[in-house]
């Protein structure tokens, strides 16, 4: 029972957890945007049912986010109030912009894009969607620039040994924030793509099971209807494969971003947090070469127990510096200089409690960085190449029969959520023992860091943090299972669960069709609140 040990493992379950939506929203938020202005621009019936039927678990997810978002302020100052207190001068600007400005303008258009589909005019309306998913974008934004001074602390002095900021601008244009945040953003976008082509080659495969779509003898697709099922005609098959090809591209470019901008971050992170990048790389002694498999003693703190099975010459130097001749440092090495720089033992502070005085662990748990950041590797290459053989199995038309297929391209939908998770894990645990790292840029401010046995809550004991842990994995686990549920609910129904006018009016009427170049109206017999509820 270590009250440090169970509030790290309560901020990790809630976190982790809470950034299971976080992706989601934003890449599917962009993506339903999108789209919607094809439907503004085309006035195609189908756009209007992919906008339609995508908004509605977006919304899901939205709704979701923020009920498991509120936890994460309050855990600062339940379990961390040293940290804050530490933190506190920094993060009031960023935070606040997040929670004031940012949410404010999401959640206030996101609602008038729920009820606005009679009342606004279809620009205003799409504006209004727009507007909300730019905010969704900078209220990440702020949520990193605060993450990344932790990382990387710049624009502050200190006084009185707590950080203050002085300079806004270097806060809020660190250079780890500006590349951790188009690294979000397309990571984002590769959940949305996967959970697009899942979704859109589980339907298609409906179709053919239910024999309403068949293949003719050139192989093609034939789309067919069934008339005594709400929304299941041509425009149908539509949605599902303009669906299914737009969440493959838009997966394969994601890949694409997050590798640029990932060895882009990899780069920075040699330089401001050599440790972390050295024992991602199981790296314990200089040299150029980089790991494909290392293997070494379980939970073993000694890094000479690693023994490198398939070392790629030259690739760590790349990962590094761009050349591949450059030696990088290992573990062994930048031991020697951090017990030279911040000492061996923790300071004999009462703020440290028990663990005053006790030698200090440099090195992270290695098997937790160097598989963590081979999971995100994999888990976003396995979305890229599911997305590109889906684009080459249904240039047809349609998606095949197999059952097995259908359902791996389900099952398919959470590898760039384990990527996303998995480079989560690997950037805050890679960080220990630090819970803001030091500043190595000479040009950087010296001495500003803070060991994570000093940001824990003093006043706040094992048992308390443990019974708050049990709690709230226990509500999170509820609301996963709401959330499941009502996704797996509305993907089951199709478009005609998100457009229940579909059912009793006819399609001319009921999509809100115009002739093309028209301005696309609002139907008749949409009900809104159904949309929304």
């Amino acid at each position: 029972m270590d009250a440090l040990e169970i509030a790290r493992w309560q901020f990790g379950i809630t976190t982790v957890y809470h950034f299971m939506m976080v992706p989601l929203t934003i890449g599917l938020g962009l993506v339903v945007a999108v789209i919607q202005t094809l439907w503004y621009r085309t006035g195609k019936p189908e756009y209007l049912r992919m906008t339609k039927f995508w908004g509605k678990l977006f919304l899901i997810n939205f709704i979701m986010g923020v009920a498991t978002g509120i936890v994460q302020e309050f855990q600062f100052g339940m379990a961390w109030s040293e940290y804050s207190r530490f933190v506190g001068d920094v993060f009031g600007a960023p935070l606040a912009m997040e929670a004031l400005l940012a949410f404010f303008v999401e959640s206030t258009f996101l609602g008038l894009w729920i009820f606005g589909w009679k009342q606004l005019k279809p620009g205003l309306h799409l504006a209004c969607l727009w507007i909300a998913v730019i905010g969704s974008v900078f209220s990440a934004y702020f949520i990193i620039v605060a993450n990344s001074w932790m990382q990387h602390p710049v624009g502050v002095q200190m006084f009185n040994g707590r950080p203050v900021m002085t300079d806004a601008w270097a806060v809020f244009t660190n250079n780890t924030a500006l590349v951790a945040v188009p690294h979000t953003l397309f990571g984002a976008l590769a959940v949305a793509g996967a959970f697009l082509l899942g979704i859109a080659w589980y339907h298609l495969w409906r179709r053919r099971h239910d024999g309403i779509d068949t293949i003719g003898a050139d192989g093609k697709v034939i789309p067919g209807e069934a008339p005594g099922i709400p929304g299941r005609d041509r425009n149908d098959h539509t949605v599902w494969i303009r669906s299914l090809r737009i969440g493959a591209v838009v997966a394969m470019i994601s890949f694409a971003g997050t590798a640029v901008t990932g060895d882009l971050q990899g780069k920075l992170m040699f330089e401001q947090q050599p440790m972390k990048m050295a024992a991602a790389e199981a790296a314990c002694h200089d040299g150029t070469g980089f790991s494909v498999l290392s293997v070494g003693n379980l939970g073993s703190k000694n890094c000479n127990d690693i023994v490198a099975v398939i070392e790629v010459p030259g690739i760590l130097s790349f990962l590094a510096k761009g050349d591949f001749s450059t030696e990088v440092k290992g573990v062994n090495s930048l031991l020697d200089e951090y017990k030279a720089k911040y000492g061996t033992t923790l300071p004999d502070n009462p703020i440290y409690g028990d663990r005053a005085g006790q030698p200090i662990q440099y090195v992270p748990v290695m098997e937790v960085t160097y598989w963590g950041f081979r999971m995100m590797i994999g888990f976003g290459g396995i979305a890229a190449l599911a997305a590109l053989v889906a684009l080459w199995a249904t240039r047809k038309g349609t998606v095949p029969a197999s059952r097995g297929l259908m359902r791996l391209a389900v099952f398919g939908i959470l590898a760039p959520f384990g990527a996303n998770a998995a480079g989560w894990i690997f950037t805050e645990m890679g960080r220990q023992p630090f819970v803001v790292a030091p500043n190595p840029d000479p040009s950087g401010i010296d001495q500003v860091f803070m060991f994570t046995a000093a940001a824990v809550s003093p006043g706040v004991s094992a048992g308390e943090i443990l019974t708050s842990l049990v709690v709230l994995t226990t509500i999170y686990a509820v609301l996963l299972v709401v959330e499941v549920k009502l996704l797996v609910k509305y993907i089951r129904g199709g478009v005609a669960a998100a457009m229940p006018e579909l059912a009793h009016a006819p399609a001319d009427e009921s999509e809100g069709g115009t002739p093309p170049g028209g301005t696309p109206g609002t139907p008749e017999g949409d009900d809104v609140l159904a949309f929304a509820y």
